[in-house]
């Protein structure tokens, strides 16, 4: 049940009044000497949180994450307004602003749009907001590599330049593998470098092309190896061995016990 607006909109101020108390000359000399440039990293790791919150589908720690978020948006917007450049009214005002712009079939009251008609919609929306900016400057270049190639993909995707369908998109992957052998025949790094890169991205196109997101498909590829390997030291501690004492047959047969649990 969405709760009354006036406890929403007290608990809100109530939160900046805090962020404005700890930037005071009296209060904390750590929050007063933050700039936004120096929250940014801060920003990005809540971030992660909240989504490694969200995967592990834990509610009680996802609140908590959304509350580090939201501290870090209005330390940085209460920044900027002590900078004269704006304040947390504009960054509501201009979400608020955007959204409403960005859902004509909603607020034009347009009926009839599917969920694929109204992401085409939002996307040629932004496309006209952004006509003098490059393609791809909309995607952030913060982001991890992968997810930036996923991006990459699926707007170069919107324009139709895309494969017809996966099957040419996992042959890629098998042309790229072959280059990139080739260029290991020889001792230039950078054609190595580069060629891997080629296949990395190759790669993430197939998972784009499968409908597959490439952080989520290793992030639970990254979990699963944590958990056998986690499993095989325990397998190896029981026969009175530590990861040190063991050699690599030793892991290896572990691992294969690991698996089979």
């Amino acid at each position: 049940m969405a709760e009354p607006q006036e406890e929403l909109i007290a608990a809100i101020t109530g939160l900046l009044q805090i962020v404005r108390k700890l930037r005071s000359p009296s209060g904390c000399s750590w929050d007063r000497e933050q700039t936004v440039a120096s929250l940014s990293p801060y920003m990005l790791e809540e971030a992660y949180e909240v989504a490694d919150a969200i995967e592990k589908n834990d509610m009680d720690l996802l609140r908590t994450e959304l509350g580090d978020l939201l501290l870090h948006v209005i330390m940085s917007a209460d920044i900027c307004e002590e900078r004269g450049e704006f304040s947390l009214r504009d960054v509501v005002e201009g979400i608020s602003e955007k959204l409403i712009r960005r859902h004509p079939h909603v607020f034009e009251r347009q009926n009839g749009l599917s969920a694929k008609d109204v992401e085409k919609q939002w996307e040629a929306i932004k496309a006209l907001e952004k006509k003098d900016e490059g393609f791809f400057s909309s995607i952030p270049s913060v982001m991890p590599a992968l997810q930036t190639a996923w991006r990459i993909q699926q707007r170069a995707s919107e324009v139709g330049f895309d494969w017809p369908d996966a099957g040419g998109a996992l042959r890629k992957i098998f042309e790229e593998i072959h280059e990139f052998e080739t260029a290991l025949q020889s001792d230039d790094m950078k054609a190595q470098n580069a060629e891997l890169g080629d296949v990395f991205f190759s790669m993430v196109n197939y998972c784009r092309l499968l409908g597959f997101e490439p952080e989520a498909v290793l992030r639970s590829n990254n979990r699963k190896f944590i958990d056998r390997f986690t499993r095989m030291e325990r397998i190896l501690r029981e026969a009175g061995y530590s990861l040190a004492e063991s050699d690599i047959e030793m892991m290896e047969n572990a691992w294969q016990r690991a698996k089979l649990e």
